[in-house]
């Protein structure tokens, strides 16, 4: 795919708008029917100058379990960053209906640390289109860099699913390879992740997605109950991973089960050392404790 220019806006996309317009747009696709394209937007919307507001840092911080500092925690960023790449999904010819999307990964570099005093660039994209057994999946690129830099110091890769959604031309994978199975190991920590979890992290996060907000608007949308965001749950698992990661990182998480709310989660992690001691990497896992069902699993492996 060829990028053209960027699309530079004035600030950043307000949420609550896009998830309005989502929703025309979905009503609009289903009274004109379905949109057709397999051609992806070549251009990345940018957004310059971007602060961060040192209260709401800290509100994130203490949500998240994260140790209060001035360097901006990697799931933050990721918040931070979202509108922007919303945004992309939210265009006209983007092919996929944004609404009812399933985050099914995240793959996030941390090259050198970012302070809350940092003015940033931060740019988006989508790319790499492609089947799914169950549907149509697309990656969406967040990169961020200090104002006036070339350097990316961070970068995410969030893998989306539009369920249900076959595009022509786009063929399913011939070859699914099975997922291993699953024995709960003996748990590190457990989660008590009250019904308000979804709206805590949404005044933190402002990603208001209605799944994540009640029982009711919830309902709405298809689900039987809210569920927690997935980027609550990843963020809170890295900052369980603690200091001990540095500040150059690389985090993958997968999700393959939602967190219905209220819920109990219980974490299991594993670190793994060098041959001189130092810390090279933790890999985290979390599940149900009542139905053993694994919720999601990852990594963080030093830079």
């Amino acid at each position: 795919m060829t990028v053209q220019q960027p699309v530079v806006l004035a600030e950043m996309p307000s949420l609550s708008k896009l998830y309005v317009n989502a929703a025309a747009q979905a009503a609009r696709r289903r009274l004109l029917g379905t949109h057709d394209s397999v051609v992806l937007p070549a251009e990345s919307h940018e957004v310059r100058g971007v602060t961060v507001g040192v209260e709401n840092l800290t509100a994130y911080q203490h949500l998240i379990g994260e140790t209060a500092s001035d360097v901006l925690p990697a799931g933050f960023i990721h918040a931070i960053a979202f509108p922007l790449a919303m945004s992309v999904m939210n265009r006209d010819d983007f092919p996929l209906p944004l609404l009812g999307m399933i985050h099914l990964r995240n793959s996030v570099e941390q090259r050198s640390p970012l302070l809350f005093t940092d003015i940033l660039d931060m740019a988006a994209r989508v790319e790499n289109l492609r089947g799914h057994r169950a549907g149509t999946q697309v990656d969406v690129v967040a990169e961020v860099r200090r104002a006036g830099s070339g350097e990316v110091h961070w970068r995410g890769v969030s893998t989306y699913l539009a369920k249900g959604v076959f595009l022509p031309g786009i063929d399913k994978p011939t070859a699914i390879p099975p997922r291993a199975d699953f024995t709960a190991p003996d748990p590190t920590a457990l989660w008590l992740l009250g019904v308000d979890t979804g709206r805590a992290y949404a005044a933190v996060s402002g990603d208001f997605n209605p799944i994540h907000l009640s029982v009711l608007s919830a309902k709405a949308l298809g689900m039987r109950r809210s569920i927690a965001h997935g980027m609550y749950l990843a963020s809170r698992a890295l900052a369980d991973v603690g200091p001990a990661r540095g500040d150059s990182f690389t985090w993958d998480v997968e999700f393959e089960a939602p967190v219905f709310l209220p819920s109990r989660v219980a974490l299991e992690i594993g670190t793994e050392q060098t041959g001189s001691g130092a810390w090279k990497q933790s890999s985290f896992v979390a599940w149900s404790p009542r139905s053993g069902r694994r919720h999601f699993s990852g990594t963080v492996s030093a830079l």
